[in-house]
């Protein structure tokens, strides 16, 4: 029994002993920085402004002077973000390089373009993009619209020609009446040639009825001669 005790004894110290090495061997930072928002006393948004990383993996706070520390984080990419309940911030992610005893490297997130690259100075420094909107701005109306409407531009355009081609056509030279005249006698012409529907609707119809009433003619012809 007392050799079961001692081995569990040992096993023990052995598994404390190798997490103990394993978390001295695994280097732990701090990402450090300022928040500041212009025009806006720390005392007014510091208390309820808080900084992420990973989306809340790691928290830090703000302190008087606007500056902040998140501490024990590992090597790696980190993405910083600064969640205020009035105000909106751009996030920032944070290169860790453990082969270079933790050099810090800080670049813009660009969400539409993930691969373009913008260096910006470490230690951070978060400035407010802009005030938080939690509702819509109502629409008002404006003349602009009523104008870009389709309807209306479909009224107005025909008032708009009957208005200024008499005066185009009437401050023209004689020549070039005829000219325009001519012009809109070719375009009158239908030519003769092409496929008229309706004439052809007119002859099938027309012509239906008279063949129809041919046919009865001669089929009562017929019957009143074998009488």
């Amino acid at each position: 029994m007392w050799r079961s005790v001692v081995a569990l004894w040992l096993f023990s110290v052995l598994v404390c002993g190798s997490t103990d090495t394993i978390d001295e061997a695994e280097d732990l930072y701090k990402i450090e920085g300022r928040v500041a928002i212009q025009g806006a006393k720390i005392e007014e948004w510091g208390h309820h402004t808080r900084i992420f990383v990973n989306g809340g993996e790691f928290v830090g706070f703000v302190r008087s002077d606007g500056t902040f520390v998140v501490s024990n984080i590992p090597s790696g990419s980190h993405l910083v973000e600064v969640h205020s309940p009035n105000h909106v911030f751009e996030p920032v992610r944070v290169e860790i390089s453990s082969k270079s005893k933790g050099k810090m490297r800080a670049r813009k997130v660009d969400n539409v373009q993930p691969s373009k690259v913008e260096a910006i100075p470490y230690p951070l420094r978060f400035k407010a993009k802009d005030r938080a909107q939690y509702f819509e701005k109502r629409e008002q109306w404006k003349l602009t619209d009523a104008l870009a409407n389709p309807m209306m531009l479909m009224m107005v355009l025909p008032l708009v020609l009957l208005v200024v081609l008499p005066r185009l056509t009437g401050s023209m030279d004689q020549e070039q009446k005829e000219s325009l005249q001519q012009m809109q006698s070719v375009f009158n012409q239908r030519p003769t040639d092409m496929f008229d529907m309706s004439a052809w609707l007119q002859r099938l119809f027309s012509g239906g009825g008279s063949k129809r009433g041919a046919l009865s003619r001669t089929s009562k012809k017929t019957t009143s001669k074998r009488k």
